[in-house]
């Protein structure tokens, strides 16, 4: 039996945070979120067609998140980057902080660094097949792959992060359930702490620090007092990302590496 090869495991990693993003975002969508109507309010839809759409939107949203998870293709993913990218922009063309986008660099992020793994054929018909990453991954492709989700991670931490410090509501909440008495001190250490994480991985990635980063990232993700399971879900996207970085920074285990070792043996 072949071992799983890191591009395997970024590959499996990415099509189900991918598919756990969009998924948990659908299912707001379906219960009808709220705050929904100011994003629909920037196309000029009104309140009541807003209620209407919500549960239209988030059933495709379910749809191609299960497509990823089940039948993932280039189609497929190039959608939910687009679309996760107009969801996060939505919040600061609304009038949110563009902290909100950041913070959402996980939802295009993971569909997009999975896109870049398997863009490996360019004719049409192939947008529609199912895609899988090539066995043969590059040194200085895996270095792209891995430049590119720093940024990713980056961000998302970073957006998280400046939402602490300005004191988001729903964050002073999680913190407020939680039993805090002084919850604006809480959130500027949290604060602190998070962008602190974001410039480390931009910096130098740590192996062992990126696992710590990602048991943070899920257990803060835990503590919504409303909705949190759908809340843990929908930030899919930002634990795929992290796991895929720390992924990339042992990539010993790739098929190209192996060939590279045994290429190295023989002409010695």
């Amino acid at each position: 039996m072949n071992a799983v090869t890191t591009e395997q495991k970024i590959y499996y990693t990415l099509r189900i945070a991918s598919a756990m993003c969009f998924i948990g975002h659908g299912a707001f969508g379906i219960i009808t979120k709220t705050i929904w109507c100011n994003y629909f309010a920037v196309f000029g839809i009104g309140h009541d067609m807003a209620y209407q759409l919500m549960p239209i939107l988030g059933s495709v949203d379910i749809l191609m998140g299960l497509s990823v998870l089940f039948y993932p293709s280039k189609v497929a993913l190039l959608w939910l980057v687009v679309w996760g990218l107009i969801t996060a922009a939505l919040r600061p063309l609304s009038g949110e902080p563009i902290a909100e986008f950041l913070e959402r660099a996980g939802n295009f992020g993971a569909p997009l660094v999975l896109l870049l793994l398997c863009n490996t054929q360019k004719n049409v018909s192939y947008g529609f097949q199912l895609i899988k990453p090539s066995p043969t991954v590059s040194k200085r492709r895996m270095n792209q792959l891995q430049a590119c989700l720093k940024l990713i991670v980056f961000l998302l931490l970073a957006g998280h992060g400046w939402l602490n410090l300005i004191g988001k509501k729903s964050l002073l909440g999680q913190y407020t359930s939680l039993g805090f008495s002084n919850v604006y001190m809480v959130s500027h250490i949290a604060g602190l702490i998070e962008i602190g994480m974001a410039l480390l991985v931009l910096i130098k990635p740590l192996r062992q620090l990126l696992l710590i980063f990602l048991v943070w990232k899920i257990c803060t993700e835990l503590f919504y007092p409303h909705d949190e399971v759908f809340e843990w879900i929908e930030r899919g996207g930002s634990y795929g990302t992290l796991l895929a970085l720390w992924l990339t920074l042992d990539s010993s285990g790739s098929v190209n590496r192996k060939k590279e070792y045994k290429i190295t043996i023989l002409s010695d």
